[in-house]
């Protein structure tokens, strides 16, 4: 079952023309992976700390739909699934509030868990993996 994150949009997510910037949109979405994550009852200092593993992401894709401005409130939905038994995506859809059905922007990212010494994937930890599956 996918992660609902509420949010505004902030003067400081937007450009100069007053729309929210295009790399703000994967800021807005890790905010929401991060709620998610903590939502889960995963500890995000440790999840973030370097205990041996790191989960950076891969790779990033997103599709801007509608505009959205400073004031708007917008609903972020958080979908993980699992790639393999080291990585994983997450699909965010992220809508206007008071526009149901109208995406304003769709994002996908792909993690991959690795050994922080040794740079070679490892398996998702125990919490991680769950985190994943139950999305």
């Amino acid at each position: 079952m996918p992660f609902h994150y509420d949010r505004t949009v902030h003067f400081a997510d937007t450009d100069a023309a007053g729309f929210v910037f295009f790399a703000n949109f994967l800021v807005i979405c890790h905010e929401a992976y991060e709620e998610s994550l903590s939502a889960s009852g995963i500890d995000l200092k440790t999840f973030f700390a370097d205990n041996g593993v790191v989960v950076p992401v891969a790779k990033s894709e997103a599709e801007y739909r509608r505009p959205l401005f400073c004031g708007d409130k917008v609903r972020i939905s958080v979908k993980p699934a699992l790639l393999s038994e080291d990585s994983y995506e997450i699909r965010f859809e992220m809508t206007r509030l008071g526009s149901p059905g109208k995406s304003a922007a769709r994002v996908r990212t792909e993690h991959v868990c690795i050994d922080s010494g040794a740079r070679s994937r490892k398996a998702l930890p125990g919490p991680l993996s769950a985190w994943v599956r139950a999305g």
